[in-house]
């Protein structure tokens, strides 16, 4: 942005709050960039206490235990943007956003080597029984034993889901020597020597680890149920660093029981606590060469501060330009700033008429628009307007007025 161009609201006025213990990197950039009322929170808040809190916030940064509903947006009068520091942004009401006119951004690349260094460490774990080894050792039994234990090498690695993560997932794979099958509802190009296939079934009868790398959507529940672990290929592997509610944990458990699987990773489920130290359950507590962790396949250091600065950055640049790249509510839009030019925001209801409608009023009032571009989802339209400076405000007045309006901004 060019250094005569400001913000025409005053940064102290504007209230930054993180939740969950975002990365210190998601408020510290906020800082440099001269916020000073940057609030970082440890935990998740519950519904009633995000209502209290939320009336004068701008910037709202959470993670996955944080849910946003319509009724906390309505109480939310100031909110301009909510950033996910994580990849999915189910715990967020979308269409409330949408309607809202409020930005919500995530993070759906820097945690991707994190989650796929996690899931080959854990197929080397479970593939040598390392889990069953540890626990008798540190129960004091001796067990030097090779039998059941095997090399990563040579090995069939099914991947379900080839985004970001089962790609990153699949490179590594090859390196280590392994055989990559994947299955995806989108036809995606093979990474090195991956090999697509047709069907699920396909991929779990012929893999040894199966590794899911899919969203949480009405089609992908109890997508590992009874009937695929049946099919799956004597003494697999299965692994899901996805989300919870794919895998029927119950039908998990009576195939490891039955010795059909030889091991899994689990490490989001269907329902997990809210908090560190409280209570956990769940059907496969105690099972042999399981590995269960709590959702932290994207837990690590580096992994949370390339999060951190990457959502910080995309709040910054809408709060600050308008710039929306990224946005899963609104349409993206990215403009160059305008020296001698007013940028107005302006958020409506995706209907027939409303750009001409802004452009009836601004010419009808001889405001001259030096740039201006639209874009549109299905629901929302977005257009970003440079205007003459002096004629900004009357511009804003006016774009309040126009119907299907959801929201204006002057931003500069």
């Amino acid at each position: 942005m060019s250094t005569s161009l400001k913000t025409s609201y005053p940064k102290d006025k504007i209230k930054v709050l993180f939740l969950e213990n975002i990365s210190d990197a998601a408020a510290q950039y906020f800082k440099i960039q001269g916020y000073t009322d940057v609030k970082k929170v440890a935990g998740a808040l519950s519904e009633e206490d995000l209502i209290k809190v939320i009336k004068d916030v701008h910037i709202l940064g959470i993670r996955s235990k944080t849910f946003i509903s319509k009724k906390v947006l309505d109480s939310a009068k100031k909110l301009q943007a909510i950033g996910c520091f994580c990849i999915g942004t189910n715990q967020v009401d979308m269409k409330a956003c949408k309607q809202k006119g409020i930005a919500v951004f995530n993070a759906p690349y820097s945690n991707t080597r994190s989650v796929a260094e996690l899931v080959i460490g854990s197929s080397i774990m479970l593939i040598r029984k390392i889990i069953d080894k540890n626990t008798a050792a540190h129960n004091g039994i001796w067990n030097k034993d090779a039998k059941g234990s095997f090399e990563l090498r040579g090995k069939t690695l099914g991947l379900i889901g080839y985004g970001n993560i089962g790609t990153q997932t699949s490179i590594m794979a090859e390196a280590m020597g392994m055989k990559v099958k994947f299955y995806d509802i989108e036809t995606k190009l093979p990474l090195g020597n991956a090999h697509p296939v047709k069907s699920i079934k396909e991929l779990v009868s012929t893999s040894d680890i199966i590794s899911l790398h899919v969203p949480e959507t009405a089609s992908t529940k109890n997508l590992i149920n009874k009937e695929v672990l049946k099919q799956c290929k004597q003494g697999a592997i299965l692994i899901n660093y996805a989300r919870g509610e794919v895998v029927d944990l119950e039908a998990l458990s009576a195939a490891l029981k039955a010795k059909h699987l030889s091991g899994a990773a689990i490490d989001v489920y269907p329902w997990e606590p809210e908090k560190n130290g409280d209570s956990f359950e769940t059907p496969l507590q105690g099972l042999p060469n399981v590995l269960l962790t709590p959702h932290i396949g994207g837990s690590t250091e580096e992994a949370q501060e390339n999060i951190g600065e990457d959502v910080s950055i995309k709040l910054y640049q809408y709060l600050e330009r308008g710039v929306s790249n990224g946005s899963l509510s609104i349409p993206t839009i990215s403009l160059p700033p305008v020296d001698g030019a007013h940028r107005i925001l302006h958020i409506h209801n995706n209907v027939p008429g409303v750009l001409s409608a802004i452009n009836t009023v601004m010419s009808k009032n001889k405001i001259n628009i030096v740039g201006q571009y639209l874009k549109t989802n299905e629901e929302i339209g977005y257009v970003v307007l440079d205007v003459d400076s002096k004629l900004s405000k009357t511009a804003l007045s006016l774009l309040k007025e126009v119907k299907e309006t959801i929201r204006v901004r002057l931003l500069y």
